[in-house]
């Protein structure tokens, strides 16, 4: 087997592949929300911009951040478990959340803030792939608001054989694929929208531009694990 030289989990190639590629991304979020790509009005990423003095930061977050039908969704990937994750993840939610609010705006106008997290390594005992979190009263379960809400979507619990039909199950898959023959396989399904997907793969990791990104990136990478 001929093992990928960039996964779709690689943060540099995420960024710029969905950045460069919105109605991608807007079919992706639609997935990962469970909604009707349809039924999305408003959709923008608001943080589209990789600034070249980034590229070589330790510590530099390459997640997109995007306004959808007036929520705030960030959309991460989580390569490596740190054993700090839930905890970050709630970072996250709180920063955009406390971001939110306009100078003169009531607390009732803060929006919807959703963190969608995308985890290459098991992170709850459970067997379902899929978790969502929200606040509830302990006993009666009953909600306290919407305005949080946090997805986890473990890679390590998809299906090995997924439908031609679910496109969350073959968005995951993609994410998921170590091989080349791993995206052949999902382009063999004939799912047009996993087809550009994977095209849009292949002519950025072509770029030049990408690949200097990359390497000073990973080199941030490899001197973070040595710290």
């Amino acid at each position: 087997m001929t093992k990928l030289e960039y996964t779709f989990t690689n943060d540099m190639l995420f960024k710029m592949l969905f950045v460069q590629h919105p109605d991608l991304l807007k079919r992706l979020v639609a997935g990962l929300l469970g909604v009707e790509v349809g039924s999305i009005g408003r959709f923008e990423v608001t943080n589209p911009e990789i600034l070249p003095e980034s590229w070589g930061e330790k510590f530099c977050r390459l997640d997109v951040n995007m306004t959808v039908d007036g929520q705030r969704v960030d959309l991460e990937i989580q390569v490596a478990d740190e054993g700090d994750y839930p905890e970050r993840s709630l970072y996250y939610w709180a920063r955009e959340y406390s971001s939110a609010l306009g100078e003169g705006q009531d607390y009732i106008e803060l929006p919807r803030v959703v963190i969608v997290s995308i985890l290459a390594f098991r992170l709850f005992g459970c067997e379902e792939f899929h978790s969502e979190f929200r606040p509830l009263e302990v006993a009666r379960h009953e909600p306290l608001t919407d305005r949080q809400s946090l997805h986890y979507f473990e890679l390590p619990k998809l299906p090995e054989v997924v439908s031609a039909d679910d496109e969350l199950k073959l968005w995951l898959a993609l994410f998921k694929a170590e091989t080349e023959e791993d995206l052949k396989q999902i382009e063999e399904m004939g799912a047009p929208v996993m087809e550009q997907a994977i095209g849009a793969y292949r002519r950025v990791t072509a770029t030049e531009e990408f690949k200097e990104m990359e390497r000073l990136r990973s080199r941030a990478r490899h001197n973070e694990a040595a710290a």
